[in-house]
């Protein structure tokens, strides 16, 4: 059975800041601090971690929801995409950011998950800290 998991964070930033910088190719490598490329519209690329991410935009309510299809280049070869859905939602004039992450495959969950709070929790913590 495929792995799923959420987790969440508080970012120092309004949700419209918060998701512009996740659709903004210049501002998601900043805070990844390594190559990302995005077309900012449904039906878009997406690549981070200099390709070692890739995917697609499914779904885009501004300032709200993203869902996007989303792989590494450690996914077993003919398995299919594992599906990701960020929501943004505002917390005092910060962003609760929560990821859900599902369709991931078997035994591979928890290195995501580790990955997700290491390469991009903490960062955006840093990123977005006294805006």
């Amino acid at each position: 059975m495929p792995d799923r998991f959420e987790i969440s964070t508080i970012l120092d930033a309004p949700p419209k800041r918060v998701y512009e910088a996740w659709m903004s190719s210049e501002e998601h490598g900043a805070f990844t601090g390594d190559a990302a490329e995005i077309e900012p519209r449904v039906g878009g690329a997406h690549t981070a971690f200099s390709g070692y991410i890739a995917g697609k935009t499914l779904e885009l309510n501004p300032h709200r929801r993203i869902v996007q299809t989303w792989r590494t280049t450690e996914f077993p070869d003919g398995s299919p995409d594992s599906r990701l859905e960020l929501s943004f939602e505002s917390v005092g004039g910060k962003t609760k950011l929560t990821l859900r992450h599902s369709e991931i495959p078997d035994g591979q969950g928890p290195q995501y998950e580790e990955g997700w709070k290491d390469n991009y929790f903490d960062s955006m913590v840093e990123y977005f800290k006294g805006e």
